[in-house]
């Protein structure tokens, strides 16, 4: 076989199917489109409109802002995850297995394009929770702070990065002050987002199950107060705040759509699940859609009321729609919707370790990562090995990498993924028109075109840099491939005579 066509080598939908009926494979199936839709709300309502929605209206150093036309931005981004998620549905359906964008591309495009997104994944997933996880150990400061006002030492809250930053305000310099030192070298150990993400990692190894139910509660009570904000809110806003309405123009509506991208990032964390769904080709296409239509339902109406409340050059801060809140004389009110970001990361973290370890657990099944990702818990019936190594990457990560060095990585790699499961819906279509799809994608071929288009054009939106560390972690993964993957795949072992 040439080399190149080891690259293009390509599973089969019939064998993954196969793959994950076998019983040491089998996960267990306790999902309905409920708790499908739920932990797709839950993977999305998070640090995206609690925070991001303040960097959307008023812009900041490297983006311009929206102003009131926000609502637009988000309107735009919503599009392009409903055209994304339509791509999703269908293949989801028709491949119901837990590896995702991952699997999809293996089928369409072959392994070298598969472990390509496979490892681009990563970046939505584990590096995207490293973000969420120290959001989660801010926010949880901000709520003890303005109940109890006590909080953690600052260099246990915080990555070491920013301890030993040069240029740092005096007043972290003096919150510094009481660190411990090796050689002039401040130690800072983020300990919320340690706590927060092995007190998940716990509850995922026990159960998928257990874990919806647990993302279920929350995902009730952060919607609740996502509509507390908007009821309330109302009263106090004026219309004089809505003009000017767009005043950086389309260019600041393009900026804050690719910016916004992140409110929406883990609907498809919903197709990690297949293999734990009732009913996958049923449930799947629904639970994905459902979930993005009520994000962007809320989304919108969360966006006039914000923008109502606070003119524009009053948007600032780390927690916005609490801060309007604040503004408006509702302070009672504002201290429930910080706890509310509170639940909401918690869910993100959760729904988004979920999916790395299923993307894990699939890799592994294919030989492109060590089996013992592979490995499914005997009583829990969980990739337990996978969930907990994801779990100390992201507790440990967030002692390491600072918050924007992550989120920056999380955005061009989820629209990327995007990109190709929606060609890879034109190239299944082509390579295996006779397979059975229980839900198809409307307006074939215009709608996957249209997706792809929708998803460069917001990659385009997002600054320059974004593209050097796409780069960046794409050539590191391509060294592991080769080093690794290449050699050990179930696809290369079978071509070579190997078991």
């Amino acid at each position: 076989m040439s080399f190149l066509a080891q690259l293009m080598r390509r599973k089969l939908t019939g064998d993954v199917l196969a793959d994950m009926e076998r019983p040491e494979n089998a996960l267990k199936r306790s999902l309905g489109a409920f708790d499908l839709a739920m932990l797709g709300v839950g993977a999305v309502i998070g640090a995206g409109i609690f925070s991001s929605i303040g960097d959307m209206v008023a812009g900041n150093q490297q983006s311009l802002g929206a102003g009131p036309a926000v609502v637009i931005s988000f309107l735009l981004t919503a599009l392009t995850c409903g055209l994304a998620a339509l791509c999703y549905a269908e293949i989801a359906a028709m491949v119901p297995t837990a590896g995702s964008a991952y699997t999809y591309s293996y089928l369409a495009f072959g392994e070298l394009i598969a472990w390509i997104i496979g490892w681009d994944l990563i970046m939505e997933y584990a590096i995207g929770n490293i973000y969420l996880a120290h959001s989660w150990g801010e926010y949880l400061g901000s709520l003890t702070r303005a109940l109890w006002g006590v909080d953690f030492p600052a260099w246990l809250r915080m990555d070491l990065q920013t301890a030993n930053a040069a240029a740092m305000s005096d007043e972290l310099r003096t919150a510094l002050a009481d660190a411990p030192r090796l050689a002039g070298y401040a130690l800072a150990f983020n300990l919320p987002a340690f706590l927060v993400t092995m007190l998940l990692t716990v509850l995922l190894v026990i159960g998928v199950r257990e874990s919806a139910r647990a993302n279920a509660g929350m995902v009730v009570f952060k919607v609740a107060l996502v509509l507390v904000f908007i009821g309330v809110g109302a009263s106090a806003v004026r219309a004089e705040n809505w003009v000017p309405f767009a005043p950086n123009g389309f260019p600041g509506i393009w900026s804050a759509a690719a910016m916004g991208f992140f409110s929406y990032i883990g609907f498809d964390a919903v197709s990690t699940a297949a293999e734990e769904t009732r009913d996958p080709q049923r449930n799947l296409p629904r639970g994905m859609i459902w979930s993005l239509a009520l994000c962007t339902v809320l989304y919108i109406a969360t966006a006039f009321v914000f923008t109502g409340i606070l003119p524009v050059d009053k948007v600032t801060g780390q927690d916005p729609l609490a801060e309007a809140l604040r503004v408006a004389g509702f302070t009672k009110t504002a201290a429930w919707v910080a706890l509310g970001a509170v639940v909401a990361m918690t869910a993100v973290l959760l729904v988004f370790q979920l999916g790395q370890a299923r993307i894990f657990l699939v890799m592994a099944r294919d030989g492109l990562l060590p089996k013992a990702f592979a490995k499914v818990h005997p009583r829990f019936r969980t990739p337990y090995i996978g969930t907990i190594l994801t779990g100390l990457f992201v507790a440990f990560g967030a002692t390491v990498i600072t918050p924007s060095q992550a989120i920056h990585l999380c955005n061009i790699g989820t629209l990327f993924a995007f990109v190709l499961v929606s060609i890879g819906v034109i190239a299944l279509r082509i390579r295996e028109p006779d397979r059975v799809r229980p839900f198809k994608v409307p307006g074939y071929p215009v709608t996957p075109l249209l997706s792809a288009g929708a998803c460069i054009w917001l990659m385009f939106g997002l600054e320059r840099s974004n593209w050097t560390r796409l780069g960046v972690w794409l050539l590191v993964g391509l060294l592991v491939y080769f080093g690794y993957g290449m050699r050990n795949s179930v696809l290369a072992r079978r071509s070579a005579g190997r078991s």
